[in-house]
This record gives C-alpha cells, sequence and structure tokens, in this order.
C-alpha cells in the first residue's frame, strides 16, 4: 500500500503485479528471488530488484537526483522528497521516527485490534494497553510538530507522511482512533493524507482482491 500510494502521487507508468498469498504464491521460487523474506511487495525497474516499501519508495523519489536514470521519476507527480538539504535532512529526521517510533507501536495495534479479529484469533488486551500508551507519547510529540507545520516533513506532503497510512487505515474501524481524534493538529493531518486521489486509488484497488 505505501509503495502503491508513492507510485500513484509520482505518476509513473508501472504494471501491478497481484500476488495470491493465500496460494503461497509468495513463497515460491520466483518471487523468492524479488524477496527473500517472502514478503510482499517487491519492485523489478530493469535490472534492479529491490523489497521492503520505505526502500522503495526513497528510490522512486531520488532516483533522477542520485542516479540520473532514465526514468525520470524526481520530476514527475508529488516531489515526496526536498531537494534542499537541510528541508531533506528534517524530513528524513520524521521518516526515521515513523519508523523508530510510531510504527512498533502502530502494527502492533493493527494486528491485535484489526487483523486477529478477521482471523478469528483472540486479541490480547495487554498489549493493547502497552501499546496504546507507547502510540500516545509519540502522538503528543506529533502534536507539538504538527503545530508548527502542516505536515511532519514541512509544508508540504512527503514520504515522512505518506507512510504512515497503511497503519493509519488498520486502526481507523477500532478504538485507537480516539488517539488521533483526541489530538486537533493530528486530527487534522489524518484526515489531510487519508483524504488523497492517490490513496483512495489504493484503497479501490485493495477492495478489487
Amino acid at each position: 500500500m505505501r509503495v502503491l500510494a508513492t507510485v500513484y502521487e509520482k505518476e509513473i507508468d508501472h504494471e501491478f503485479v497481484f500476488v495470491d498469498m493465500r496460494a503461497g504464491e509468495h513463497k515460491k521460487e520466483h518471487f523468492l528471488s524479488l524477496n527473500p523474506f517472502g514478503q510482499v511487495p517487491a519492485l523489478e525497474d530493469g535490472d534492479l530488484k529491490l523489497f521492503e516499501s520505505r526502500a522503495i519508495n526513497k528510490y522512486i523519489a531520488l532516483t533522477l537526483i542520485i542516479f540520473l536514470l532514465h526514468q525520470f521519476y524526481a520530476e514527475k507527480g508529488t516531489q515526496l522528497i526536498y531537494q534542499d538539504s537541510k528541508k531533506m535532512a528534517i524530513t528524513s529526521v520524521w521518516m526515521e521516527v515513523e519508523v523508530q517510533q510510531y510504527d512498533p507501536a502502530a502494527s502492533k495495534l493493527g494486528w491485535e485490534l484489526a487483523i486477529k479479529p478477521l482471523l478469528g484469533m483472540s486479541t490480547d488486551t495487554a498489549v493493547v494497553e502497552e501499546n496504546e500508551a507507547e502510540l500516545a507519547k509519540v502522538l503528543d510529540v506529533y502534536e507539538i510538530r504538527l503545530a508548527q507545520s502542516k505536515y511532519l516533513g514541512g509544508d508540504y506532503f512527503t514520504l515522512a507522511d505518506l507512510h504512515h497510512l497503511p497503519t493509519l487505515h488498520y486502526l481507523f474501524g477500532t478504538q485507537v482512533i480516539k488517539l488521533f481524534d483526541s489530538r486537533p493538529d493530528v486530527s487534522a493531518w489524518v484526515a489531510d493524507i487519508t483524504a488523497r486521489p492517490t490513496w483512495l486509488k489504493v484503497l479501490a484497488l485493495q477492495s478489487q482482491q
């Protein structure tokens, strides 16, 4: 979902290949040659093969600037990164915050409250309570940051914001949404980024599978 959102933001011509995980396609030899962990997503761009959604997104957003390759990704669609070094450094900080501070708690909550019930598994309330507290601490910091700028990385929508979208999607229908709604600037930021037409395209594609 992260990669598709980036592809849509960058307006890149692409081929989306559905991997039937229920049938175990992600564990077959061909897919393992793309992602040795047998997980989605994976990217093929000519002879380049990448996995891990955040790494793929950085490649898409930065490739013209860094590698000067023939696909003009950096000049297409939403920029998603700053070319100014100082602004990019700030964006990089918040990208790391998403990985190191936000995602561990948010992903555990998504698993316990959204995924487990779908699989007929019992939710571990102790894990939920612990990670709600951790996520609340992170969102307190976000509230301060978003009172200073419209987006986490600055005045424009970047990968620092985009990378939150999948976990936000899974948390929307759970009790955890109260943590976002109770913080006005965080709530406004969530409403903004989840209403982007490109993200709605991702959700529409997901609903077809």
